[in-house]
């Protein structure tokens, strides 16, 4: 009932195989199945194994897989306020999120007995700077079996993937210094304002090639016959006095309004301060919500009531309290996974949307976008846009992968005349050059195996 596809067998094969790996199988494949089963092949004396994963998939994917697929493994779900006693049960192996790694550089002693290290969604360590990247790369060395995997890897740059690779290989194929690294696949340019870093038009090839030995890849559509998923933009207009209010933030960086002022100090928070105001409401300067228009509110509801079961987008908790609003208003079967949401709660979501108890789901793309199955909703809609690349990609693929049986749509909703259709513009050219990487990735991946 519970056999591994071919493609999950190749996987945990090839763990066996390398001990050292990456793996950048696209979301929805069943990574996390492949890693436990071949944690669950080493031997006897094999040692305990750390899995680093984004809160939000510790209970609801990894030990969930581990109860389902190898159920005589024992587990602990290490949580802040539980992290010590978590980490003192005789578990196999311990579940636990990516900023516990600080913690376990303070407490060096509770890794005693490890000796293999799973870090699930690497990106979280792209920043070779970060106090969660640095903490880590002080632990790793003490891991025999290292397991990175994302199916993500350079969602903003090719220097995305520097140093999750130097974790799991300490520096052998992408080089110990990040600056020569740099400037291997990148050149610099000046944008108008300072230098970037920019990708050079052969940086994926040189990137692929070096990784070739330890990576393994394979996209959701060679493993599995996936019905059609269509991605469309439905435009909306900003009513007369709000598109006027939007022309005098963009001119002037100041919003008068009879309830409040709004200030940006710099362009980013200026974009992102029209961004707001497209959604129906504005933070001033003390934090508190001006609200302004309701409509593309209406068109959300109403899209969600065309639908059996959707996955709503948001970025803004103006956005959420809007809708929740609305749906007890109509009486719609709602959930909701932010921030604020529990574990428990988040499971038990997520369980009723594939039940088909909710119409419903109102996601933040950051905390939903990694590890969730909701196969039962068939559509993705956008309240709004994010900048984020990764949460973009990822929180489509909770309804786009294994155990979708039916078509699938994605809906992004953006004012017209207004930064919303530029942002996902700009998405869509990130995810150009990662898919272009994964890619050749893929490529080189199917002409080792006929080799």
């Amino acid at each position: 009932m519970f056999k591994p596809f071919d493609h999950q067998t190749k996987t945990t094969d090839f763990i066996l195989s390398k001990h050292k790996v990456l793996i950048t199988s696209d979301p929805g494949t069943g990574k996390t199945r492949s890693v436990i089963d071949a944690y669950a092949k080493l031997p006897k004396d094999k040692g305990r194994m750390l899995v680093i994963a984004p809160l939000s998939i510790l209970q609801a994917s990894w030990a969930d897989d581990i109860d389902k697929f190898q159920p005589d493994l024992t587990y602990s779900v290490a949580f802040a306020k539980n992290r010590l006693k978590a980490f003192n049960e005789s578990a196999s192996i311990v579940l636990t999120n990516h900023d516990a790694v600080k913690w376990l550089l303070k407490n060096k002693n509770m890794l005693a007995g490890f000796n293999t290290i799973c870090i699930d969604e690497f990106t979280a360590f792209k920043n070779k700077d970060s106090q969660r990247s640095k903490a880590i790369a002080k632990i790793i060395e003490q891991f025999d079996y290292r397991i990175a995997m994302s199916g993500t890897p350079n969602s903003n740059s090719i220097l995305d993937i520097w140093h999750p690779t130097l974790l799991v290989d300490d520096g052998e194929r992408l080089g110990h210094r990040f600056y020569s690294f740099r400037s291997a696949v990148c050149t610099s340019r000046f944008n108008g304002f300072a230098n970037e870093w920019v990708d050079r038009d052969d940086a994926e090839e040189i990137v692929a090639s070096a990784l070739l030995d330890i990576n393994i890849r394979f996209s959701l559509e060679e493993c599995i016959d996936m019905p059609e998923q269509t991605i469309s933009t439905m435009t909306t207009t900003l009513p007369r006095t709000i598109m006027n209010q939007y022309v005098d933030l963009a001119n002037d960086s100041v919003l008068h309004t009879n309830k409040g002022t709004v200030s940006a100090v710099h362009a980013g928070a200026k974009i992102k301060k029209l961004l707001q105001l497209c959604t129906g409401a504005l933070y001033d300067n003390e934090g508190n919500v001006i609200g302004v228009h309701e409509d593309r509110y209406n068109l959300i509801m109403q899209l969600i009531q065309e639908r059996a079961h959707s996955l709503v987008a948001f970025n803004w908790k103006h956005e959420r309290d809007h809708m929740v609003n609305e749906c007890e208003k109509r009486g719609i079967k709602y959930g909701v996974i932010d921030g604020s949401t529990p574990a428990h709660k988040r499971t038990d979501v997520v369980g009723k949307m594939q039940a088909g108890q909710l119409q419903v789901v109102f996601c933040h793309p950051q905390s939903a976008g990694h590890g969730l199955t909701m196969t039962t909703a068939t559509s993705i809609i956008w309240a709004s846009p994010t900048y984020n690349a990764e949460h973009y990609q990822q929180f489509n693929r909770r309804i786009y992968r294994a155990g979708q049986t039916k078509r699938t749509e994605v809906i992004r909703i953006a004012a017209e005349n207004t930064w919303e259709p530029d942002v996902y513009e700009k998405l869509e050219g990130k995810l150009g050059r990662m898919e272009e990487l994964l890619t050749i990735l893929n490529d080189l991946n199917n002409i080792r195996k006929t080799a």
